[in-house]
């Protein structure tokens, strides 16, 4: 490898490290993105142009044409998807990496015979990649909808770690038999592929923001595999990133949900439930409000937080929320956003979907910041959010969700929550906050029903 090139992965290696350093707060995510992405493109081109390749120029031609039509495809992906269906996105872009790694594994698996290390390398290449693959194209399902219902085996557990072992045996008798042998390997392929669906099907809707940043930390690690296989420091060095920060992750939402990673992975948690009637399972009442009501209610507050959850990403209700906001600081009342780290379907939902719209980082509050401030708050609006404001998560020691960090939303004087319906959140669980006192339940779509109350409160002085 020349000098020229090295230098080049030096700087590609330091944009993707100060890259996900800037990732880390809202304002400067764009710039760490552009940053990030702009040392990959240096390490591309660098490879293709100054590695020392024999290859006919028909390959280069076919390389350049399958990066241009890459990158068309992602633009047109990037300029059209809605922030609703970005946790779709993310896991479709694990997916894809998690193919690319074992794609790479299957072409050099003939040409590696003799070498244990590297077949040890392609063999995980193959495996992690599989698994990442269908595990991504499970979770995209789930999340968009496709696959709404959860699927449980009989003693599902016991299946997947039996073939989860299974898998590693075989694995295993591929590398020490040194057989080159095409069929076996495209079988360790499916099998692998297999146990990526059996893996993600049980998990529920709950416990998705977890399994995306798992699959991501997957990818990396896939990656870095790959990268080992080359002896390419950047797709070693951009594959460990990846695979330690979405470990990180994936740990900070476990701890958010209180909650062990071998939990939610052999969990199932997060199933449906049959929802509530109003009367409540536990023979509680709600007590119904309307946007005219809910603007008297803000109007006449000195502070206001504001708890978005899913809900109001399904409705697109971002921009209005942020037009209320406004409307609302007009008047001279305190407005922030309350923040679970859990919110929405991914990590850092709620924190871009606001951004998109405007809304000043600083009123973006984390949960351990803004649990204080709830006392001493008129009126918290609930937009969408459920199981992350259940108090059954300090009250109830029976509840799946006991344990778990939520915003302390009953402490504030009054809580407006607006819903579609009484429907139970991800977790399949009846929420106490609908039948506290001080709630008052705001039916309706969530766009639709703010834009009401925006408009409500601009007629009062």
């Amino acid at each position: 490898m020349s000098i020229t090139l090295s230098i080049l992965y030096l700087i590609a290696t330091i944009t993707f490290i100060l890259g996900l350093k800037l990732l880390g707060h809202p304002e400067t995510a764009k710039k760490g993105n552009l940053i990030a992405a702009s040392g990959m493109g240096l390490a591309i081109i660098g490879t293709i142009f100054l590695h020392e390749l024999d290859v006919p120029n028909f390959i280069y031609a076919i390389i350049g044409g399958s990066i241009l039509f890459g990158a068309i495809i992602g633009w047109l992906i990037a300029i059209k998807v809605e922030m609703t269906k970005m946790p779709e996105l993310v896991s479709l872009f694990n997916g894809f990496g998690g193919a690319s790694a074992a794609l790479i594994g299957i072409v050099e698996f003939g040409h590696n015979m003799g070498s244990t290390t590297q077949l040890i390398t392609i063999i995980a290449a193959i495996v992690i990649g599989s698994i990442t693959f269908s595990g991504s194209m499970i979770a995209w399902a789930k999340l968009n909808g496709t696959m709404w219902k959860d699927i449980r085996l009989p003693k599902y557990n016991i299946i997947n770690n039996l073939f989860f072992l299974g898998l590693l045996t075989f694995a295993v008798f591929i590398v020490y038999s040194d057989t080159n042998n095409n069929l076996i390997i495209y079988a360790l392929l499916l099998a692998a592929l297999v146990y990526g669906v059996l893996f993600v099907i049980p998990i529920g809707g709950a416990d998705m923001p977890v399994v995306i940043s798992l699959l991501n930390s997957l990818t990396g690690i896939a990656a870095a595999i790959t990268g080992v296989l080359y002896g390419n420091m950047v797709m070693i060095v951009g594959g460990i990133l990846v695979g330690s920060a979405g470990l990180i992750l994936t740990f900070a939402m476990c701890k958010a949900m209180n909650r062990s990673l071998g939990n939610v992975v052999f969990g199932a948690f997060g199933g449906n439930e049959t929802a509530p009637t109003e009367t409540g399972k536990k023979g509680g009442t709600i007590k119904k409000t309307n946007p005219s009501d809910a603007a008297v209610m803000m109007n006449y507050s000195d502070k206001v937080i504001i708890v978005p959850g899913y809900g109001l990403a399904v409705a697109q209700a971002q921009h209005v929320i942020h037009e209320l906001e406004e409307l609302l600081t007009k008047k001279g009342i305190e407005v922030s956003y309350a923040i679970h780290p859990v919110a929405g379907r991914m990590p850092g939902h709620m924190n871009v979907l606001l951004a998109e719209s405007n809304v000043d980082y600083d009123k973006l509050i984390d949960m351990d910041d803004i649990n204080p401030q709830f006392k001493n708050t008129d009126v918290v609006l609930v937009v969408g959010a459920n199981d992350v404001v259940n108090p059954a998560a300090h009250n109830d020691p029976s509840s799946p969700i006991y344990g778990m960090p939520i915003l302390d939303v009953e402490n504030a004087k009054s809580i407006i929550i607006n819903k579609r319906t009484m429907n139970p959140g991800y977790a399949g669980i009846e929420n106490e906050l609908f039948y506290n006192q001080k709630t008052s339940m705001l039916f309706g779509d969530a766009k639709a029903t703010i834009q009401e109350l925006l408009s409500e409160l601009k007629g009062m002085q």
